[in-house]
């Protein structure tokens, strides 16, 4: 049986704290937590993993310790919008945890110029330039 994945060490989430300060300029509670991950994906067994979790509005991200210097992350915002960085696993829990930030940030920037783009739409523009006129309700 493989020995248990060490929890996060207080330099490793003293340097997530930090990280968080730097991106959203406030501390930002970390919540450790124990999370069962698919380590191999040529396998379905799950495995024990200790991760560090927290919501920044409504987004929520997750750390994920996979090994001795070994990890993974994602954000998400429900359970059917979640995202990955691209990488599947960093050495280096500083780059792991500035890449989540970079990536979340950009991809929320997308998400608000679609959700500006959707509201902006002239209605009165459709069908060739004619007047939109809604459907009668009796």
């Amino acid at each position: 049986m493989a020995r248990p994945i060490p929890k996060f060490s207080e330099r490793e989430r003293n340097l997530v704290s930090q990280t968080l300060v730097e991106r959203f300029g406030k501390a930002i509670p970390l919540q450790a937590i124990e999370a069962e991950i698919q380590l191999d994906l040529l396998k379905e067994e799950l495995t024990p993993c200790p991760a560090l979790t927290w919501q920044e509005g409504v987004c929520s991200f997750v750390i994920f310790k996979t090994g001795d210097s070994r990890f993974r992350c994602q954000f998400y915002y429900t359970d059917a919008e979640q995202f990955g960085t691209g990488q599947l696993e960093y050495d280096n829990l500083g780059d792991c945890a500035v890449e989540l930030l970079q990536i979340q940030a950009n991809h929320e920037a997308e998400r608000i110029k679609i959700l500006r783009g959707i509201n902006a739409v002239d209605f009165s523009k459709a069908n060739d330039g004619e007047d939109y006129h809604a459907p009668l309700i009796i």
